[in-house]
């Protein structure tokens, strides 16, 4: 079996080096210190630079002005992101980009694909559904009123929504299929509500009382939203690889140059026994992360859906990620809560990720119904 990436896949990777080498960490205000938002708007500069890399276009077919990769390149490049905390909304415009790509109308596809190219329009997609414990696509009605479609319920934690400029959200018809609907942010009967995440990111509630939209703003194929929370997943433990290496590496200069009784930390056997048990938890989430990438963007067969591989992949991510940085607080010592030191806002935003789109156990559950549903053997 050949485990490369392709020629193309891999100059994206060097792209994304490129551009996110020159940026910052600590470019905001510490999330530990700030009541509420470390910034207004995401970073608009470093979106720029990511558009004129063509990074931004990158799952687009190049007839809309992009390279027609797939959801591969797409987490190569967020593992990248990851380990900067590139703070912009590089995972829903790439996810976004990508149903649009897949489900949309050929009318709207032409309309926004090009502008999501270029950067110059910001997707952003709702997953969280009404309080973020319940399946996304039911916390919005969706019915049909002559060529228009009416919506109406709440998503919350919709990130990046207070300066998106459209936001990718599921619903429901009566007769309970899942519908998308791209609905500009400052559409009448669109309210958003500020919220924060744990990383210290703008976040909003956004509420939808009546909203018209025509019938060309729908996707209504019934693999669409499943799809979309497939690379949305997938994505968010790709985040959740990057920022583990990092902080990993981090942890292995650091214990490298403290040193104690007169010799660096990381020679003491419990130092490497805990470091080398967090490679291992970041090998796992590793192939699994490409295991479940592989499977959606081939649609290969396998002996469960291949949401069952997504599901293993975040189990790892959700649980590796915290015992990664949860290790490295312990092997750093007292400069881990250091506000000066840059650990403590890996270790917020790792807890964002574990959480996003579900923690491990929501997985579990998830795969054990799968299994259920397919038994092996």
């Amino acid at each position: 079996m050949d485990f490369t990436f392709t020629e193309e896949q891999q100059a994206a990777v060097e792209a994304a080096k490129a551009v996110f080498s020159g940026v910052a960490p600590d470019g905001v205000p510490s999330p530990a210190l700030t009541a509420g938002a470390v910034a207004d708007d995401f970073d608009r500069a470093l979106w720029r630079q990511l558009a004129d890399a063509d990074l931004l276009s990158l799952p687009i077919a190049p007839e809309h002005g992009g390279a027609g990769l797939d959801p591969i390149a797409l987490c190569l490049v967020l593992r990248e992101s990851a380990k900067v905390l590139a703070r912009v909304p590089l995972l829903e415009s790439g996810a976004a980009a990508l149903t649009l790509q897949r489900y949309a109308t050929d009318g709207l596809r032409a309309d926004v694909l090009p502008q999501i190219a270029t950067g110059s329009l910001v997707v952003t997609v709702a997953a969280g559904g009404r309080t973020g414990h319940e399946p996304a696509e039911l916390a919005v009605d969706a019915r049909q009123e002559g060529t228009d479609w009416i919506l109406d319920g709440t998503q919350t934690a919709v990130p990046w929504a207070p300066t998106a400029d459209r936001i990718l959200l599921p619903a429901h018809t009566p007769d309970g299929h899942a519908v998308l609907a791209l609905v500009p942010r400052t559409h009448p009967g669109v309210t958003l509500d500020d919220q924060f995440s744990t990383s210290g990111e703008r976040q909003a509630e956004v509420r939808l009382d009546s909203v018209r939209l025509s019938t060309r703003e729908m996707i209504t194929d019934p693999g669409a939203w499943e799809s979309l929370r497939n690379v949305l997943t997938t994505g968010t433990c790709a985040l959740a690889l990057g920022l583990g290496e990092h902080v990993l590496a981090m942890t292995s200069d650091y214990t490298g140059k403290r040193e104690q009784f007169g010799f660096p930390v990381a020679t003491f056997q419990a130092v490497a026994v805990q470091a080398a048990d967090r490679f291992i938890d970041l090998r796992a989430m590793e192939a699994t992360l490409w295991q479940a990438a592989w499977r959606i963007t081939t649609d290969a067969p396998g002996p469960l859906p291949s949401a069952g591989d997504v599901a293993v992949a975040k189990i790892w991510a959700s649980e590796g990620v915290r015992r990664v940085v949860q290790t490295a607080q312990h092997l750093h010592g007292g400069i881990g809560a250091d506000t000066d030191y840059p650990l403590h806002r890996y270790h917020a935003w790792a807890k964002q990720l574990e959480l996003s789109l579900g923690p491990a156990a929501a997985h579990e559950e998830a795969l054990g119904d799968l299994l259920a549903a397919h038994p092996l053997g």
